[in-house]
């Protein structure tokens, strides 16, 4: 999951970005406003993580220009300002959470994976793929009835050829949606190798020479 963290403070920016690609995220990190601005068009991340107090173009200046940009991703608003108003302001600019500093990082993992989740209208939905079936909620993955255990890299490509069910995405798409940062050479080839051996080998097609497709 790429993100775009746009966030002034060095020590609390560094420890987000350092902490959440521990996670397994993909983390982008702008420190200005204008910057962060630029950032959302051209990266179109999966998820924003924005601070209210930036320089040259504040996190409310900056949300209102995103949204009328067309970005719809989910922003999460990190910020001091704990006041009611500021987060009706910011909710009201088109945040969808806000997070009061100083926080918990497990609490914003939680947050970001729940938003992701609600993104995709997936809340607490069950996923039927022929004999696979996918509780999102709670991340379990059954094949022919049986609980399979898959690796956070393996679910997460899953539910991205699943979101793309017809469409052949290449192994560089692929790869900007799940590794944080440059894999292995193998890596996607090897997790396209262990969901086929776990849910069956005529789930995912290979596409030569350009990537691979799963089915409707």
């Amino acid at each position: 999951m790429r993100v775009l963290l746009i966030e002034d403070d060095q020590l609390l920016g560094q420890g987000i970005q350092i902490n959440l690609q521990q996670r397994g995220y993909r983390v982008d990190w702008c420190q200005d406003g204008q910057q962060g601005l630029h950032g959302v068009i051209d990266l179109q991340p999966d998820l924003v993580i924005l601070d209210l107090n930036l320089p040259s173009l504040d996190g409310i200046g900056l949300l209102k220009k995103a949204r009328h940009k067309g970005a719809s991703m989910p922003v999460l608003i990190l910020t001091a300002r704990d006041a009611i108003e500021h987060r009706i302001t910011g909710l009201d600019s088109g945040a969808d959470d806000y997070l009061i500093k100083p926080f918990d990082m497990d609490e914003l993992d939680a947050r970001l994976r729940a938003l992701h989740r609600r993104a995709h209208g997936r809340s607490d939905e069950i996923l039927n793929v022929g004999e696979i079936e996918i509780r999102t909620g709670a991340r379990e993955v059954f094949f022919q009835q049986q609980p399979v255990s898959l690796g956070r890299r393996e679910y997460e490509l899953l539910l991205l050829l699943l979101d793309n069910r017809g469409r052949v995405l290449t192994r560089r798409q692929l790869e900007e949606k799940i590794y944080e940062d440059d894999p292995e050479s193998n890596a996607l080839e090897v997790h396209v190798h262990n969901l086929r051996k776990k849910l069956g080998k005529s789930l995912i097609t290979t596409v030569r020479g350009v990537g691979y497709l799963m089915g409707d």
